[in-house]
């Protein structure tokens, strides 16, 4: 049978009907029999159904024969970083990350915190889960893990302490898993920290934690002005994304996020390889060629960005939805390196984090993503194609369509899971040009989805 549950990354589902234990167990099971792994690290995040879930995955994983090395309760970066630090055969979050609190989920991770997705093993984790299962001749042993120390030295060997200044700081955990490890880093930090809905708490008694969502930015940003912050930074639930807004309260759109943490990097280590996602890049490109560094295009999505650096030795990875990649941590994603990365750069440079962003948006304006349901995609996107490039610089498909001209260019890409199309567009210099192009796409797509292009 097919489990909607399994999608093109990682597994989420709806409790108990598309997830629950039963199902968790064959998942651990499942994964034994496809990876061969005997060590693997579990851990959960913080909602109410986590740790049965964890539990049965847990029986399951140790049925197949593979021991266990849970370090409970717990940010899906904190297991991509015990996987790798420990040496472990692979590692396992149960998490619904930012989805509704009636939802749980899994990421997976092989040796050397490498992405489980479709076409490196999820799929085949699905198509062995109605097979029968025999117990190993010998049940994987039990074990409890403390990797939050050796996890949290790491964080602070990314920064230079003795560059920091005191600064005040809000922070939003969203009553996810980000408040447990702000709280660990705070007395190692000269800063001063504002903490909002700090606890976790599995109801989300303040709503799903996903800053993305405009509505749930409101009360980060009034804090840091009633509390005259330096900047403040919100998660989701499982804090492997983190966002931004400078000391106006203001939210910094992730492009602008990628540039920074970029030009940071490069600045560090004295050049390098960067990968960027194919949304909006010339930010990006500016900036790390102004570092000395080398700029690498790749498909968006983890799978395809982690392996990408990999393949380029790349030292940093970003994606304009706040997810950003570290060579030092396993080529994973963390929520928390690039705050410190941030906080850095304001005590190294004197600048507001305001002033830091401005220059480069009014260097390169940009539409942030705008969806659009559209009954037929491939269609309109063709369309589309076949009206612009003709006249246009360049023309890319790397992930979608992009169309570059001298002074502006766009991304239009589909959506993995829903009828809708993802629009981008950015300007040199010149927001009015920008937001001239953006409506005039916006309406051709709305036209040609009315006429039902075929």
């Amino acid at each position: 049978m097919s489990y909607s549950c399994f999608k093109a990354y990682d597994i989420r589902g709806r409790i108990p009907d598309q997830l629950n234990p039963e199902l968790a167990e064959r998942i651990g099971r499942a994964y034994v029999a496809v990876t061969g792994a005997k060590k693997v690290i579990t851990g959960y995040d913080i909602r109410l159904s986590s740790p049965e879930m964890a539990d049965a995955l847990n029986r399951g994983l140790q049925a197949a024969g593979a021991d266990v090395y849970d370090i409970g309760l717990c940010g899906t970066e904190l297991v991509y970083f015990a996987t790798s630090h420990f040496k472990m055969d692979g590692g396992i979050m149960v998490t619904a990350s930012h989805n509704p609190k009636d939802y749980n989920g899994m990421k997976l991770v092989r040796q050397e915190s490498r992405p489980i997705s479709n076409d490196t093993g999820l799929r085949d984790i699905h198509d062995r889960l109605d097979e029968p299962f025999e117990d190993a001749p010998k049940a994987g042993t039990y074990h409890t893990l403390k990797a939050e120390d050796a996890y949290l030295d790491h964080l602070m060997g990314y920064i230079n302490s003795a560059d920091l200044k005191p600064l005040t700081i809000v922070t939003n955990a969203g009553n996810g898993g980000a408040g447990l490890i702000m709280d660990k880093l705070e007395s190692r930090l000269p800063f001063k920290y504002v903490k909002l809905q700090n606890d976790p708490d599995g109801e989300f008694p303040n709503g799903v934690p996903n800053p993305i969502l405009e509505e749930n930015r409101a009360v980060t940003a009034e804090a840091v002005i009633a509390n005259k912050a330096d900047m403040g930074i919100a998660w989701d639930g499982d804090y492997d994304r983190c966002f931004f807004f400078d000391e106006t309260g203001r939210f910094i759109e992730g492009y602008y996020v990628v540039g920074l943490l970029a030009d940071q990097f490069l600045r560090k280590a004295g050049g390098g390889a960067v990968i960027h996602d194919p949304r909006l890049v010339w930010n990006t490109l500016d900036l790390v060629e102004a570092a000395g560094g080398r700029a690498v295009e790749s498909k968006t999505g983890h799978a395809f960005i982690k392996e990408r650096m990999r393949e380029e030795d790349a030292l940093y990875g970003g994606e304009m939805s706040a997810h950003h990649y570290f060579k030092d941590f396993s080529y994973c994603d963390s929520g928390m390196i690039p705050w410190l990365l941030v906080a850095e750069r304001l005590c190294q440079s004197g600048q507001s984090l305001s002033s830091l962003i401005d220059a480069r948006i009014d260097a390169y304006p940009a539409s942030g993503e705008i969806n659009r349901t559209i009954d037929n995609p491939p269609a309109v996107i063709k369309a589309i194609e076949e009206k612009y490039v003709p006249d246009a610089e360049s023309v890319s498909h790397v992930d979608g369509l992009s169309v570059a001209f001298a002074e502006w260019r766009f991304n239009l890409r589909m959506s993995n899971t829903e009828p809708v199309v993802r629009l981008n567009v950015e300007s040199r210099g010149d927001k009015a040009l920008m937001e001239a192009k953006t409506a005039q796409l916006l309406k051709e797509m709305d036209q040609l989805n009315k006429a039902n292009v075929a």
